[in-house]
């Protein structure tokens, strides 16, 4: 009986071509929509997490913050955006930092903008002035040249070292070392090039330029504070731990005693990757969710085209009662069409969605970003369950009409 209703659902879906194929065109759209959201949501995970990698995973961030507001909030995002001026993170408190058992090197920086000259050329650059142990804490090497030392920092020198693709601006790939820029109209000498990054959240690691941090403050900015530090873990696995007691340290260092008062954030990597994934995962079942409501919308279309099928077919409905046809059997015939229309849908759905997922990837990549392509179990069971779902839900109303219909009066309207 059962492969009786598919032959019947299925004669009756060919027989007006069109009409099914825009339904399923409709459904297919909603449940593309599904899997694309379910494919960029993952390759949208995996690239925050491999921008956080360039970073290292063994370090800890410390940055100014807006007082009375959380870390993570606009409202501290848009303060410092907008040019609130923290100006109580100091050199003296890397000092304290770095006493701590589970801190094995920091470094502290600040970061501005200034036009760099070289002959000819000139051009905005962002300039870093960071502490000499930079490298080794974020664990980038040098392409030529070297890093400046601590007495360099300390002396005030003008030297200044080159990222990869500035160093290619300015000097075409010739070797700069020894050679001279001007940074605010001051000449500093190149004694070093980076070794190529790349970009990280859209910034580009290789366009900028490193002088010594004291540096930066005190010959172009004119500043005693830094606005972040990054610090070396001895043990990642302490990490938590040892967040909570930068925390003390810096509350200690500038005398707060309400931590509401806070002018300050400390950062580890697995709390980046922890709000990243909880804001994507948000993000997602949004998207999901209005995706869903699109295709309730295609249901209640699909619950009007068979209430067209059941008035175009009520003589035929008569027909099949009157020699015999129960009730649940034109129940589970309709019922079985609007199953087979949310199926189609859905499966072509599906195809559809995998080709648009890897036209995103492809996009993605064109400008130079790494982006996975999963086309995830989950994404496939939600999109087809709820298409069939959706079938079930709006077909049985419809389904129950037909089953209902007295064959006399069915027959008679022919």
């Amino acid at each position: 009986m059962d492969y009786l209703y598919l032959h019947l659902a299925k004669k009756s879906l060919l027989r007006k071509k069109a009409r099914t194929v825009l339904t399923i065109l409709a459904i297919s759209i909603g449940i593309a929509a599904v899997i694309v959201v379910f494919a960029a949501g993952y390759g949208l995970e995996r690239l925050l997490n491999s921008q956080l990698e360039i970073f290292g995973t063994d370090y800890i961030e410390i940055e100014v913050k807006v007082p009375n507001v959380g870390k993570t909030s606009s409202e501290n995002a848009t303060g410092l955006a907008m040019g609130v001026t923290i100006t109580t993170f100091k050199n003296d408190d890397l000092d304290a930092i770095l006493e701590h058992e589970n801190i094995t090197d920091i470094y502290g920086a600040i970061l501005g903008q200034e036009a760099v000259s070289y002959q000819d050329k000139l051009k905005k650059y962002f300039i870093m002035g960071a502490g000499s142990s930079a490298p080794e804490v974020d664990g980038t090497d040098i392409e030529l040249g070297r890093f400046y030392t601590p007495e360099e920092e300390s002396s005030l020198s003008q030297v200044a070292v080159l990222g990869f693709q500035t160093w290619q601006n300015l000097f075409d790939g010739e070797d700069p070392i020894g050679k001279f820029i001007k940074i605010k109209g001051k000449k500093y000498r190149i004694i070093g090039v980076m070794a190529e990054r790349g970009s990280a959240f859209y910034f580009n690691l290789d366009e900028m330029i490193y002088i010594p941090l004291e540096t930066m403050q005190k010959r172009v900015l004119g500043v005693d504070y830094l606005t972040f530090a990054v610090a070396k873990l001895k043990d990642p696995n302490l990490a938590g731990q040892t967040q909570e007691d930068l925390i003390y340290i810096m509350r200690e260092q500038h005398d707060i005693t309400d931590p509401n008062k806070d002018d300050f954030a400390v950062n580890t990597m697995d709390e980046a990757q922890e709000i990243f994934g909880q804001i994507i995962g948000s993000v997602t079942v949004l998207l999901v969710a209005l995706v869903c409501i699109s295709l309730i919308v295609g249901g209640v279309g699909i619950m009007n085209i068979m209430y067209v099928s059941v008035a175009e077919r009520t003589f035929e409905i008569g027909l099949r009662k009157s020699v015999g046809a129960k009730k649940s059997d034109i129940l589970w015939q309709f019922l079985t069409e609007a199953v087979l229309l949310t199926f189609g849908g859905g499966m072509a759905g599906v195809i559809f969605g995998a080709i648009l997922a890897y036209a995103v990837k492809l996009v993605a990549e064109s400008y130079n970003l790494e982006w996975a392509y999963n086309i995830s179990i989950l994404s496939i069971v939600v999109a087809v369950g709820f298409s069939i779902f959706v079938g079930i839900l709006f077909g049985i109303y419809p389904a129950k009409k037909a089953a209902e219909l007295d064959p006399i009066e069915a027959l008679r309207q022919d």
